[in-house]
């Protein structure tokens, strides 16, 4: 087929190459304009950018698809298909109808659970079991359009960071598998009535609560990892908790039990495996202690 691609961040990358691997024309890659970057804040390229370019593929960075003649260079493309993979924009009804097939979008949920922004952030804070993609046909509702073909995954003690590579990778097989005989998979109907909405993370929610029970937080910590990281006040200093596990302890609430830094919450307790102070890379809970010891009965922030 003759393929529009849309896509910005790593998760959409393998995507792209799966679809140029199989045979399709990649016509033009759609992605948000380089961003700054980097304590130099240079101009850096998106990840599919990067790999458009690797393979050749003309880019387009618009602001904006609602204007007309952004509109006009789209469907002067005469697409058969826009494959979109967290684009990052809204695409007016005038590009959704351009390509003689529409527009495919590869979701990272089970659909209709989890519309919206972060629907895997979501799914690993909210304790589900599965995740997956959902490849389905764009229309002008939030992650509305019928069902195509879903894919499952476990969730398991996975972060989201770790999700994203592997949805990335199932997302892109999926699509592979839908665009290789379109007609053999036959649109479903969402159940509105079982719709979650998954809001974008709000830099509120990455602090640690520690009035909540240990099996909270620690699907909090899994969820945010690695960004945007949940954290807590040590002192003066803010140190983000990227992995921790569940022990059997109680105490008030942020206050450490120990010298191995089990930490009471509102009911149970967690044990930080890795942490981050500012500016520092990530490290086991071991190297973190060596390098600033936590007496116990230390009360977090």
């Amino acid at each position: 087929m003759r393929i529009i691609f849309m896509g910005t961040p790593e998760f959409a990358v393998p995507a792209l190459r799966a679809l140029a691997e199989a045979g399709h024309e990649i016509a033009c890659v759609y992605t948000q304009p380089p961003r700054p970057a980097g304590r130099g804040k240079r101009l850096m390229p998106s990840p599919v950018q990067v790999e458009a370019e690797r393979l050749g593929v003309p880019v387009r960075s618009p602001v904006s698809l609602r204007g007309a003649e952004a509109q006009a260079e789209f469907a002067a493309l005469k697409a058969d298909v826009a494959v979109v993979a967290a684009y990052g924009l809204i695409l007016p009804q005038a590009v959704l109808d351009a390509p003689r097939h529409g527009c495919l979008n590869i979701h990272a949920s089970l659909l209709p659970r989890w519309r919206g922004a972060a629907p895997i952030h979501r799914a690993v804070m909210a304790g589900d079991a599965e995740t997956g993609v959902t490849i389905m046909q764009m229309e002008a509702g939030l992650d509305t359009g019928p069902m195509l073909h879903k894919v499952s995954v476990p969730v398991g003690r996975k972060t989201t960071g770790e999700l994203f590579g592997e949805l990335g990778d199932v997302g892109a097989a999926a699509m592979v598998e839908v665009l290789a005989d379109l007609a053999a998979f036959a649109p479903q109907v969402q159940d509105d009535s079982a719709a979650i909405y998954a809001p974008k993370i709000d830099k509120a929610e990455a602090k640690i609560d520690w009035t909540a029970p240990a099996e909270t937080i620690e699907r909090l910590v899994r969820g945010l990892a690695p960004f945007p990281g949940a954290w807590f006040a040590l002192g003066d200093d803010r140190v983000k908790l990227l992995l921790a596990e569940v022990v059997d302890a109680s105490g008030a609430p942020g206050t450490v039990l120990d010298e191995d830094l089990r930490i009471a919450c509102g009911t149970g307790a967690i044990r930080p495996l890795t942490l981050q102070r500012a500016g520092k890379p990530a490290m086991a809970r071991a190297e973190f202690l060596r390098g600033r010891a936590v007496a116990a009965g230390t009360v977090l922030g």
